[in-house]
């Protein structure tokens, strides 16, 4: 379980599916609450109705056995009198709730009230038992509205009635009238909740049947769509597993051939193993080139050393420190190196570079051309002794191309600080200006190795520029030779 939501699949086809189901609920929580309320006024305006047709009838002063009562089932009726009192009622009604009264039958105060006023209207009969033409039933309706008032406004409320064995629920309009002879009446009459039922009662099946199919579609669309979608992932998954066991760092990933997130993520995940490979091969041969490197002063060190051994007079002391010293300083290259590459902060240190340039300059004892300079005072934040190693490498390396002068220079540039060191030699080709900041590289190969080094020191230089956040380039000097150019950012000062 806990595998299957982990895939971004499953995860996607829930989350999809809840809000499916959400919103559905929603809806149809809405679409029953909409539908009942609509229903239910209906049954409202119904016993409103029938309420207001019976009210009319006793504000003629209609007696209540003369009542038109409308059909029990459609909508069961009850007067009440003032007191309480069940006055009139719908015919075969057998139980009631939800009114004013549970009682379903009048009592005798009604049947007698039903008769005739206290009696007297006896003497209004004409000796052959006839009715006299001014009877009640004949009232004129002008006059009967004067005899009654109904009340505008309608109570409603819901409740239940069995009527000829049928029972059902209703909605109950209680609305008032007032009579001469009668007094204050309420009349119930109800309207009927079947069709109110009936009609949810559909809905709420169509729902339960409805809704599980849609989100069955909802699921399965999306679990076929993010299928479909995340299949270039399962691609590069396999192929970055492929590359990860055989670990040749040639193979790519596939690209698919749209503009969405995966396909970025698979030119990231291509660009990644192509700075991976770079950055192996450029490993594999800065070791083979270092164990190149060393074998050479290794070898002649322990050749002078056995030959010394075998024959002391013979023993080189003057070759085998020169062999030392250079051992000594490849090793301190290749360390220093390693750290550039392990990502060592050059620090903070301010270093003023005329200063420093001069400084450097004075501890130097072999140099095979003179030096001039044209220094002005600018300040760099940065590692003394990188930057000591810096201008040491571009020194030594004009010293050996130089003709007869080398010139070191530093000036300002807008926010940057400008190192120079240029010679009169032979220059630098054009399309060998990149190259011989290459680790191993170099151009002479003719020179030998103590003449030429081990092709190590521009690349030092250069990787400690990038270091201080500043670049390393070559061009031609005004002279014709090579000038070499340190650009350093220069530190921004405190009230900045």
């Amino acid at each position: 379980m806990t595998r299957l939501f982990g895939s971004v699949r499953a995860r996607a086809t829930l989350g999809a599916s809840l809000v499916v189901a959400l919103a559905l609920v929603a809806a149809g929580a809405a679409v029953l609450l909409s539908l009942r309320t609509n229903l239910t006024g209906q049954a409202d305006g119904r016993a409103d109705s029938a309420a207001r047709e019976v009210a009319s009838q006793l504000a003629t002063g209609r007696a209540y056995d003369d009542l038109d009562l409308p059909d029990g089932e459609d909508a069961p009726v009850q007067v009440v009198d003032e007191d309480g009192r069940l006055v009139a009622a719908s015919e075969d009604l057998e139980r009631i709730s939800g009114t004013g009264t549970d009682a379903v039958k009048p009592g005798a105060a009604a049947a007698k009230q039903s008769g005739g006023k206290d009696g007297g209207e006896e003497g209004d009969e004409d000796g052959d038992g006839t009715e006299s033409a001014e009877s009640s039933d004949a009232a004129d309706p002008a006059e009967a509205a004067e005899r009654g008032e109904i009340d505008g406004d309608a109570e409603y409320t819901g409740g239940s009635a069995t009527v000829d064995g049928e029972s059902a629920d209703y909605r109950f309009a209680a609305v008032e009238v007032s009579t001469e002879d009668k007094g204050d009446l309420t009349v119930y009459a109800g309207g009927s909740l079947t069709d109110e039922q009936s009609a949810v009662s559909t809905a709420l099946t169509s729902m339960l049947i409805g809704f599980p199919l849609l989100l069955g579609v909802v699921a399965g669309v999306t679990w076929l769509v993010t299928r479909r979608a995340l299949r270039p992932v399962a691609a590069i998954t396999a192929e970055m597993s492929a590359i990860t066991a055989s670990e040749d760092l040639a193979r790519r990933v596939p690209e698919p051939d749209t503009h969405d997130e995966i396909a970025r993520l698979a030119r990231t995940t291509n660009e990644t193993l192509t700075a991976l490979q770079t950055s192996v091969e450029r490993q594999r041969r800065f070791v083979a080139d270092a164990s190149h490197e060393l074998r050479s002063p290794i070898a002649s060190l322990r050749t002078q050393l056995e030959v010394g051994a075998a024959h002391p007079e013979l023993l080189d002391v003057d070759g085998a420190v020169e062999d030392t010293v250079r051992l000594q300083g490849l090793a301190a290259d290749l360390l220093l190196l390693a750290r550039l590459d392990a990502g060592e902060k050059p620090g903070e240190a301010r270093v003023d570079l005329a200063a420093f340039v001069r400084e450097e300059l004075s501890q130097r004892t072999r140099n095979r051309v003179d030096v001039h300079t044209d220094l002005t005072s600018v300040e760099v934040a940065g590692s003394r002794g990188q930057l000591a190693r810096v201008l040491g490498n571009l020194l030594n390396n004009a010293q050996r191309h130089a003709v007869s002068r080398v010139t070191v220079t530093t000036r300002a540039d807008g926010a940057w600080a400008v190192l120079e060191v240029s010679d009169d030699g032979s220059g630098v080709p054009p399309g060998e200006r990149e190259r011989i900041f290459e680790r191993f590289v170099r151009l002479d190969d003719a020179r030998t190795r103590d003449e030429g080094g081990a092709g190590l020191g521009l690349a030092i230089a250069r990787d400690v520029a990038a270091r201080h956040g500043g670049t390393l380039g070559v061009r031609e000097a005004p002279s014709g030779g090579a000038l070499f150019e340190l650009r350093l950012p220069a530190p921004q000062s405190s009230a900045d």
